[in-house]
């Protein structure tokens, strides 16, 4: 199981953080990805399976990364939260 984020080291909220910016710019690409497969295929074939396939897996992404940034938003909390308490 994984810790709480008031358990973990400043090095580790750090890390965390780093490696959820990460993970955003690789769901940001697959969307991209995935937006233009659907407008090619449906420029290319029409309205079908592989037009709507890709839109919804834009979906999946999109709905996760709605958590990831609720994540990336409490790591920033407790950072700032341990910073302020550090002068």
């Amino acid at each position: 199981m994984e810790k709480h984020l008031t358990e973990l080291s400043e090095q580790e909220l750090t890390a965390k953080l780093k490696e959820i910016k990460k993970n955003m710019m690789i769901d940001a690409t697959l969307i991209g990805f995935t937006i233009g497969i659907s407008i090619y295929s449906a420029v290319k074939n029409g309205f079908g399976f592989f037009t709507f396939f890709p839109l919804i897996l834009t979906y999946l992404i999109v709905r996760n990364s709605k958590n990831t940034k609720l994540l990336q938003s409490e790591i920033e909390k407790e950072l700032e939260s341990r910073i302020s308490k550090h002068p």
